[in-house]
């Protein structure tokens, strides 16, 4: 490294000691010493690709990342976070499986103009987040691993539920709604039965897999029964980390992405369905509460976790003989999740009680039901 190129480093790496400190002075003094160096400014991009790069091993994907960004900081940081992401990653030839969605959905926003102080605080600032992140458990390869052969397009099956699922999020009709989700919920319970036939006939060395899934505020704990509900009637098993804002679904490759669909969509709808819901309520003169809300969604949850089981059921029992295939199924995404948190423990559900949200949520429910003697559209 030249004369120019070490004195960049070390002004960086004095920089750099701002984000290991407590207190904002120390990232205040660092941001004026980057911003009276423009040199410093390609080495500490290519640096923010490093901590980005380094997270992957420590089993962070994009949408982590975002997620993290949007819950402790600002605009221009999720910007930041964003452009750094798609630069770091671009120079693959190819990603793990689900990682391209994750970084469409990054913040495209171009970043607002600013002066050097103002950008190297929101750099610095990023960077101390990225560097006091912990290490998680691994749900999926890391980029620059070798990958198994990429799918040719998406499963006919499973763009058949998104179809019927974004029909249901679409109608203001609930009781189409109801008939279209529970055509979904039926198609996912007889792709899973198909998916034990073959293990059954033809045993595969196919291992329970990982997914993580947003569960942000508001209202998390409602939203993170409801993910477990759905995970749960599919043959998967959901693990809520609170602290980090997501849920870790284990199953087998074919349920995860029925169960993150399914789980977004019911969300959509209920939300919908709450939302018409307080306005009924302010109709009739009460005010929207938060114990209204969390109440709503806390019974919708409960409620359709009994009819998303009880679905899974009816479709299981048409084919007895492939019971113990289930179940050896089920017993082996049990095995994989205590292997992966050796250490959960049970939340007690924190919410204020609201007799009416919990009459309209659970009424809720019923209209995204899914009786299995209601007909069902094609």
């Amino acid at each position: 490294m030249g004369r120019e190129g070490h004195g960049v480093s070390t002004t960086i790496d004095k920089a750099f000691e701002a984000l290991y400190a407590s207190d904002d002075g120390s990232l205040d003094t660092a941001a004026s010493l980057l911003a009276a160096d423009p040199g410093t400014d390609a080495e500490l991009a290519r640096r923010g690709e490093e901590f980005v790069r380094t997270l992957w091993t420590r089993g962070w994907q994009p949408a982590d990342l975002l997620r993290m960004a949007r819950r402790d900081l600002a605009d221009e940081h999720v910007r930041l976070v964003s452009d750094l992401i798609r630069t770091e990653t671009a120079g693959y030839g190819r990603l793990p499986h689900r990682w391209q969605a994750q970084i469409d959905a990054l913040d495209d926003t171009a970043a607002r103009p600013t002066d050097r102080f103002s950008r190297a605080t929101t750099v610095l600032e990023l960077y101390r987040l990225l560097v006091r992140l912990p290490r998680l458990d691994a749900v999926g390869p890391v980029p620059g691993e070798t990958l198994p052969p990429a799918a040719a397009g998406e499963p006919r099956m499973l763009t058949r539920i998104r179809a019927l699922l974004a029909k249901a999020e679409a109608t203001g009709y609930p009781e189409e709604a109801e008939a279209l989700t529970a055509k979904a919920q039926e198609l996912m319970a007889r792709h899973s039965l198909d998916e034990a036939t073959l293990a059954a006939g033809a045993p595969t060395p196919e291992t329970p897999g990982a997914i993580r899934i947003g569960v942000e505020p508001p209202y998390e704990q409602a939203k993170a029964i409801l993910l477990d509900a759905v995970a749960t009637a599919n043959h998967c098993r959901a693990v809520w980390n609170e602290t980090y804002g997501f849920s870790t679904v284990v199953g087998f490759e074919a349920d995860l992405d029925p169960v993150e669909l399914l789980y977004t969509s019911l969300l959509v709808q209920g939300t919908a369905a709450m939302t018409r819901a307080e306005a009924e309520q302010r109709a009739g003169g009460r005010k929207r509460t938060k114990s209204f809300r969390q109440s709503f969604l806390l019974a919708y949850a409960n409620r359709l976790g009994a009819r998303l089981a009880a679905t899974s059921r009816r479709v299981a029992a048409e084919a007895p003989t492939l019971l113990p295939a289930l179940a050896s199924r089920e017993v082996a995404v049990t095995t994989r999740t205590d292997e992966l948190f050796p250490e959960t423990r049970t939340t007690r559900v924190r919410a204020a009680w609201d007799e009416a949200g919990w009459t309209h949520g659970a009424s809720a429910a019923d209209q995204a039901g899914l009786h299995p003697n209601r007909p069902h559209l094609p």
